[in-house]
C-alpha cells in the first residue's frame, strides 16, 4: 500500500512539475502584450519580443483582422520609438496591410541591423504573433533615419533574391551612406515604386538630402513634399514638419529635435497618401487619383494629388524626379 501511494504521489508531483515548468519556460508565448490605449475596429496592436540575428528586440505589430495583403515595415527615426509611429501605422494597417516596427538604435540608419532584418525577411524567418501568417509581399518604409534603415532592409531583401518585395514608402527620410544604391536596388529600374512624403527643408532633415537619390531612380513620380498647411486671404500659413508622420504620437523630445510641431492637417494628408500607396503596393493595384504619371506635368496628376498640388495656391509640391 505504501509503495502504491508513493508511486501515485511521485506521478502527481511529476505532473505538477511538468505543468509548472511549461508555464515558466514559455515567456515567448506570454510576451505579447496589447498596445496601451490602442483602439481600432479592424486591427489589433501588440508588442512582443522577437529574435533578429540572435538578438532580442521589442517589435510592435499591427494586425488586420482578416488575411493581410502584405507586411510593411514602418520604422521609427533616430532617438524615437515605435510608439511614435502608432497613428500612421494604424492608418496603413486599416487598409489590410500588416505593419511592424522594431524598437532599436537608428543612428545612421543602423545598416548592420537593416541587413540582418533583410536576411531574416528574405528567409521568411520572422513570425507574426497571434497565429497570423507571414504575408508573402513586403513593403519597406520608415521615418527620418528609419527611412534609411528601410532602404537597407529593402536592398538586402532584393540582394537575397526574394520575389515578394513590392517597393518602399518613406517619411521625410534622412539619407546616410549607400542610400542611393539602396533605393536603386529596391526600385530595380523603376519596376518597383519608391515613394516619399517629405517635409520642407530643415536642419533636421539635412535639407531634404534624400531627394537626390529619388531623382536618380528614373521614375515618373517619386512622391510629394508638404509645404503649406493652408491659406488665409491668399497668404500661406503653417507649413510642414519633419515629425508630421508622428502626429499626435510625438512628444517633447520630438518637437525639440525637429524645432516644430506636427500639424493635424499635414499629418492627415500624410496618412491619407501613405495608406493609399501602401494598399496599392501590397495588392498590385494603382489608385490613379493619388499619383502623377509625370511629376513634371501637373495635368497628369490624379484628382487626389491635385487637391494638394494643383491650383494657384498649392499646399504641396512634387518631389523632383530628375
Amino acid at each position: 500500500m505504501q509503495i502504491k501511494f508513493s508511486r501515485v504521489a511521485a506521478a502527481v508531483t511529476a505532473a505538477v512539475g511538468t505543468l509548472l515548468a511549461s508555464v515558466v519556460a514559455a515567456p515567448s508565448a506570454s510576451a505579447a502584450t496589447a498596445c496601451s490605449g490602442y483602439s481600432s475596429a479592424t486591427t489589433a496592436c501588440v508588442i512582443e519580443s522577437a529574435s533578429i540575428g540572435g538578438t532580442s528586440y521589442d517589435v510592435t505589430w499591427y494586425l488586420p483582422t482578416g488575411t493581410a495583403s502584405a507586411l510593411m515595415l514602418v520604422q521609427h527615426g533616430f532617438s524615437r520609438s515605435c510608439a511614435n509611429q502608432r497613428g500612421t501605422s494604424k492608418a496603413i494597417a486599416e487598409k489590410g496591410v500588416m505593419v511592424f516596427c522594431v524598437d532599436a538604435d537608428m543612428t545612421g540608419g543602423n545598416p548592420a541591423l537593416g541587413a540582418t532584418l533583410g536576411d531574416t525577411l528574405a528567409a521568411r524567418a520572422l513570425t507574426p504573433p497571434s497565429g497570423k501568417a507571414l504575408p508573402v509581399n513586403y513593403v519597406v518604409g520608415g521615418h527620418s533615419a528609419g527611412g534609411h534603415f528601410a532602404s537597407e532592409v529593402g536592398a538586402q531583401i532584393a540582394a537575397d533574391g526574394y520575389g515578394g518585395l513590392k517597393g518602399a514608402i518613406l517619411f521625410d527620410a534622412v539619407a546616410s551612406s549607400d542610400f542611393t544604391a539602396n533605393l536603386q536596388a529596391i526600385s530595380a529600374g523603376a519596376t518597383r515604386p519608391v515613394l516619399q512624403i517629405a517635409a520642407r527643408p530643415s536642419v533636421i532633415n539635412l535639407f531634404n538630402n534624400s531627394f537626390g537619390a529619388l531623382a536618380d531612380l528614373g521614375a515618373g513620380f517619386v512622391g510629394i513634399q508638404l509645404v503649406w498647411t493652408g491659406y488665409l486671404s491668399g497668404t500661406p500659413y503653417g507649413g510642414s514638419c519633419h515629425i508630421d508622420s508622428e502626429g499626435e504620437n510625438t512628444d517633447a523630445l520630438g518637437v525639440a529635435g525637429a524645432l516644430c510641431s506636427p500639424s493635424t492637417t499635414q499629418t492627415s494628408r500624410l496618412r491619407d497618401f501613405a495608406s493609399a500607396w501602401a494598399k496599392d503596393l501590397a495588392t498590385g493595384t494603382y489608385t490613379s487619383s493619388y499619383y502623377c504619371a509625370d511629376a513634371d506635368v501637373l495635368t497628369t496628376c490624379g484628382t487626389k494629388a491635385l487637391t494638394v498640388l494643383g491650383g494657384t495656391l498649392p499646399y504641396a509640391a512634387v518631389i523632383p524626379n530628375s
